[in-house]
């Protein structure tokens, strides 16, 4: 699996305090599912944040930060960070609170 440890081993510490999370390998990461639905995923050298839309914008424009695009679609919402903007402990929780706090928002599917 073509993941980074590192990030994923930091995001198990984040999300340990948390009843419902799943690790599932899916788009050539590992992906951490909380209350069934995607939060984070750990990747080669980046993690990917699904945060609100409504910031979308403005945190885009954060150094080492990109829109994640397949298949030529931009996903307004999913955010690349890379590994090298996570060293700073604060930077990290900064996209662990970021997507945790959508995370709240959604509903699961079928549920």
């Amino acid at each position: 699996m073509a993941y980074s440890e590192n990030i994923a081993q930091r995001i198990r510490n984040s999300l340990e305090h948390l009843a419902n999370v799943e690790e599932k390998k899916m788009f050539g990461s590992l992906a951490f599912m909380v209350n069934g639905k995607m939060c984070l995923t750990a990747g080669p050298k980046r993690m990917m944040c699904r945060i609100d839309p409504k910031l979308h914008e403005q945190e885009v424009r954060k150094i080492g930060c990109s829109t994640v695009v397949m298949r030529g679609r931009n996903y307004k919402g999913y955010i690349h960070v890379q590994e090298e903007n996570l060293k700073q402990e604060n930077d990290f929780e900064h996209w662990i609170e970021l997507a945790l706090d959508f995370n709240e928002q959604l509903t699961s599917k079928g549920k």
